[in-house]
């Protein structure tokens, strides 16, 4: 194999190695603020408290546990949908449990396939039996973009002739 071909195989594999971005990777770049209400909760405050934080879905706790998952999809399908009225009518009713979960140590393509697969939008992020952040489709979308970037930056530069060899 030629020096120029090898060169252009080592660039190849970290450019794959570069879009396996984990989760721990797109927390560190969100504010780390994990927003909760609980089973209790009305869904007129549980979306209050959305419109308010600028979210999409909330993690339901209890006793200091991820108990489920409400989202403005959940409060549209099965608040307004059905007639319901979301100061009478708790989280608990409408939430998702049990709650599809991520790790820190998972990557962005294997979020993006459970999102796919499970037809999800939020992940919550546990770390053993603590809730360590939440992750959405947005923040997968915006890590994947931010991955081609920078491969076409560095593909660009290697078509230029400024790639260090």
């Amino acid at each position: 194999m030629s020096s120029g071909t090898q060169a252009a195989a080592d660039w190849t594999r970290r450019q794959s190695m570069a879009l396996v971005e984990t989760v721990r990777t797109v927390l560190a770049s969100k504010s780390g603020e994990i927003w909760s209400a609980g089973p209790e909760t009305t869904v007129f405050d549980a979306i209050a408290l959305m419109a308010d934080k600028g979210v999409g879905a909330l993690v339901v706790m209890a006793e200091g546990k991820l108990v489920g998952i409400v989202s403005e999809r959940d409060y549209a399908r099965k608040v307004i949908l059905l007639g319901k009225h979301s100061k009478e009518t708790q989280v608990r009713e409408i939430m998702t449990s049990p709650v599809v979960t991520v790790t820190p140590g998972h990557t962005v393509e294997q979020c993006m396939e459970i999102v796919t697969e499970r037809r999800v939008r939020h992940l919550p992020v546990m770390e053993g039996e603590r809730v360590a952040g939440m992750i959405s489709v947005g923040d997968l979308i915006k890590a994947i973009i931010s991955a081609q970037a920078h491969t076409i930056h560095q593909l660009s530069n290697y078509i230029a002739g400024d790639y260090p060899a």
